[in-house]
């Protein structure tokens, strides 16, 4: 059954009205020929416009809720037990390249527990979306794991540590332990649409290090509602407190993680 309950209506609505803006900051950054700061202030400002009509939308329908942001950092709400955690525009670089690979992420987190949640690229029309103990979905459509068993058939995807951020070296070791193993290693720019292919069975595992609470509470939904595991890159289970995560089916989640610790 792929009815929205009202809640996921909500978010869904929010992801949408934020998409239009989005949508035609893309159009016109592709016609652009802008210096490197003039693309980089562009975005930025479209990153602020999305994230202002999430923040207004979620707050008129559900008021009270604290909000954690990307942008705005974390407003405290009247209601202490719930949370948005809301990433405007996953994949920010793509963006800025006119790449077509991006996601507005919106999750609710209910006394710590992440309980619903919207991942949408805006350019494919794909909204993927789950609630906790009910499924998930891409559209109308129920989402599973990838069934694949044996690593020589998975193909993996990750993240690449880039200029002044993450651990190069720690990175280049779990790739060297990985990429000899597996059919192939993706490297998309949006850790929210990675976790979301994880769910559709696409991706049949993604590990990463060094990323935010925004980047990941949509995804961990998604993948477990999809029947996916989910800890963080070290096997252990705080993955938005570490801000590293290894999403993947049951039976190769041991078997990427043991190759992942060869490189430690």
């Amino acid at each position: 059954m792929s009815t929205q309950s009202a809640l996921l209506k909500v978010m869904s609505d929010a992801a949408r009205k934020a998409a239009r803006g989005l949508n035609r900051d893309f159009g016109e950054l592709a016609e652009l020929q802008v210096s490197k700061k003039g693309a980089a202030d562009y975005v930025s400002a479209a990153d602020l416009k999305a994230e202002q009509t999430l923040f207004e939308a979620l707050a008129k329908a559900r008021p009270g809720y604290s909000f954690l942001g990307e942008e705005r950092g974390l407003i405290e709400g009247t209601d202490k037990t719930h949370t948005w955690i809301v990433d405007p525009l996953d994949g920010t670089t793509n963006f800025l390249h006119a790449i077509p690979h991006f996601a507005i992420n919106i999750a609710l987190q209910r006394e710590g527990v992440i309980v619903a949640a919207v991942t949408y690229n805006p350019i494919t029309n794909e909204l993927y979306w789950a609630e906790k103990g009910k499924g998930c979905f891409v559209n109308d459509k129920r989402l599973r794991v990838a069934a694949r068993k044996h690593l020589d058939e998975a193909v993996l995807a990750t993240g690449i540590p880039f200029l002044g951020h993450g651990q190069h070296a720690k990175f280049l070791k779990e790739l060297h332990q990985m990429s000899q193993r597996v059919a192939g290693v993706r490297r998309f720019g949006s850790a929210a649409l990675d976790l979301a292919f994880v769910a559709a069975g696409r991706f049949d595992g993604f590990w990463e290090r060094d990323l935010k609470p925004w980047d990941l509470a949509a995804g961990l939904l998604l993948v477990s509602e999809a029947g996916g595991k989910i800890t963080n890159a070290d096997g252990d289970e705080d993955v938005l407190g570490t801000g590293s995560i290894l999403a993947s089916n049951l039976e190769l989640h041991p078997l990427i993680l043991e190759k992942l610790k060869l490189a430690n």
